[in-house]
């Protein structure tokens, strides 16, 4: 059990304002068993003594409080100690603003060295995520409320089997409004210089659905044939005369009646 010290009275007179060690304040109504049990009272035959029933009570102003800060129903249910369908039912308005301020901050312009971006913030982190091999459609968005009025807006993502988150500052405004980088996760994200190659795809994983031909063999070279003997040259024709003087016949031809042909 928690142990609580008096703070005061509420401003209703009604409820006393207690503190606990962990700075955390809490309201106590008064009522006829808290009066009894101050006074030491003991009440019926049967009762041998007074059952005091100690809740723990927030204010609706309270738990809004809380869950616009960025805790969730969870977290405020057990820290009060109150039941959890108290604390949906005033919280379940203010976790609407909170899924609206991140839907806005998603369409908003990241702020650069140069200036806002020209891309949106939910641009970016998608070209982001895809150069890095992720899905850009599993992330998550969220964002509450500071102490100074200003939004965070953080974004999860997984890489694998770890989570991961980036951290923004964001600022309504024209044209969508801006915003600005909170933690270095948030900076790689939006930083335009900032590039990592695409994974590369093993070969083995590779799908081939048709086979790939193999090149066809070069044709065998033809015999070479041998070569035809040149045909032989039985006789040779006779080499022309020159043209010259006619032979003169002899003397004893012309006597015989011999011609230089050697007809007669």
């Amino acid at each position: 059990m928690r142990v609580l010290k008096v703070v005061g009275l509420d401003v209703d007179g009604r409820s006393i304002i207690c503190e606990a060690d962990s700075g955390d304040k809490f309201i106590m109504v008064v009522d006829d068993r808290l009066r009894a049990a101050v006074r030491g009272d003991r009440v019926g035959s049967s009762q041998t003594q007074i059952d005091v029933e100690v809740t723990t009570v927030l204010s609706p102003k309270d738990i809004q409080a809380r869950i616009r800060a960025g805790a969730s129903v969870e977290q405020v249910a057990a820290a009060a100690g109150a039941p959890l369908e108290r604390v949906e039912r005033f919280a379940h308005p203010v976790l609407l603003e909170r899924s609206r301020a991140a839907e806005l901050a998603t369409a908003a312009h990241p702020i650069l060295a140069d200036g806002p971006s020209v891309l949106t913030l939910l641009e970016t982190v998608t070209t982001s995520l895809v150069a890095r091999g992720l899905d850009p459609d599993s992330t998550t968005w969220d964002a509450w409320r500071n102490e100074d009025g200003r939004w965070t807006v953080q974004l999860g993502w997984k890489a694998g089997r770890s989570d991961n988150v980036a951290h923004f500052r964001f600022t309504p405004g024209a044209h969508g409004g801006t915003v600005s980088a909170f933690d270095d996760a948030a900076s790689e994200l939006i930083d335009p210089d900032f590039a990592r190659p695409l994974r590369a795809v093993p070969l083995a994983e590779l799908d081939f659905t048709e086979p790939v031909a193999a090149p066809a063999p070069a044709p065998a070279p033809e015999p070479l044939s041998e070569p035809e003997p040149e045909p032989t040259v039985e006789a040779k024709k006779p080499a022309r005369a020159r043209k010259g003087k006619p032979a003169v016949p002899a003397w004893e031809d012309v006597l015989l009646g011999v011609r230089s042909s050697g007809q007669r």
